[in-house]
């Protein structure tokens, strides 16, 4: 009875050392969009102006960069899209339609970023998951307020619109600084260097004096 007790302990201890040696991997997190929302989810309408990129950066090639928070864990992350894409975390989607910046001289600057939001969730306990759209619109970075995506789990929010302007790379002061500089430099070639007075007398510089003799050690 000792005996097969003891071989039962054996028997118990190998099998947790055996669990013990490593933990599962992790399911492979699923990053297809679903048909449904790539097809369906509609059209944003958003200014004609915005839509055409006609200011600065065509639309095409602006890249904006949105965070994304997790509030059930407190992990946040950085997701960077370009107009037109769609990008699966998790149970989130994203789409992204456009992003602008305002002019350099208008103020207050501002970022923005109309976005579209996705969740695979139940609306009540006893229904299947399914997608729900839980925001559509206008998000700014330097005014969140004005538009907040509001859902229990997850948040999104605006961290910048990658974009430029016409002239933006370089300030009004270097623009002026870089026009001086060459007639600066012209107007000091041109000028030419002072001539001596012709009624000042000439200075000549007194003779140096003789080396004296050298003495050869004879007596006089």
């Amino acid at each position: 009875m000792t005996r097969a007790l003891a071989l039962a302990a054996s028997v118990a201890a190998l099998a947790l050392l055996a669990a013990c040696k490593g933990e599962p991997e992790p399911a492979a997190q699923d990053t297809g969009v679903p048909e449904a929302i790539a097809q369906t989810g509609g059209k944003p309408a958003i200014p004609a102006a915005a839509a055409d990129g006609q200011y600065g950066t065509p639309m095409k090639d602006r890249v904006a960069t949105l965070g994304l928070l997790n509030k059930r864990n407190n992990l946040s992350q950085d997701v960077t899209m370009k107009p037109g894409e769609t990008r699966r975390i998790g149970n989130v989607v994203l789409k992204l339609a456009a992003c602008e910046r305002t002019l350099p001289w208008e103020k207050p600057a501002e970022e923005g970023a109309f976005v579209q939001v996705f969740v695979e969730d139940r609306a009540t306990p006893q229904e299947p998951l399914a997608w729900h759209k839980i925001f559509s619109g206008w998000l700014f970075r330097n005014s969140p307020a004005l538009n907040v995506v509001q859902h229990p789990v997850y948040d999104v929010w605006v961290k910048k619109c990658a974009m430029s302007f016409p002239g933006e790379e370089e300030s009004p002061s270097d623009s002026a600084s870089a026009s001086n500089a060459p007639k600066a430099a012209g107007s000091a070639k041109a000028s030419p260097a002072p001539a001596a007075s012709p009624s000042a007398p000439a200075v000549t510089p007194p003779p140096e004096p003789a080396a004296p003799p050298a003495d050869d050690g004879a007596d006089n």
